[in-house]
């Protein structure tokens, strides 16, 4: 399994702007070839948003990750956010 998971820093006034960016991204994703599950969260005790996808693998990320984000690449991110999101490609480590 692949976990691409991505911590966005919005301005206050924008919070909704990148939620529905957020969105975006993940309507273009269903279906994708190796997609578990994809979803925009928002953090309780921040106005900070969360952007978490399971894949299959790393390579069925790569496959689609273009097409994917090229739904969104237009949007104004950086008068939206404080600074670049936190991203993070996560793998589970052999024991």
């Amino acid at each position: 399994m692949f976990v691409h998971l991505a911590i966005h820093h919005p301005e206050p006034e924008h919070v909704e702007d990148l939620l529905g960016s957020m969105h975006r991204v993940d309507d273009v994703a269903q279906g994708a070839p190796g997609l578990i599950q994809i979803g925009a969260w928002k953090d309780q005790n921040s106005d900070r948003l969360v952007g978490l996808a399971l894949w299959d693998s790393h390579e069925a990320f790569e496959a689609s990750a273009g097409r994917i984000f090229q739904a969104v690449a237009g949007d104004p991110f950086d008068q939206w956010c404080q600074s670049p999101p936190d991203v993070f490609h996560l793998t589970k480590p052999e024991r």
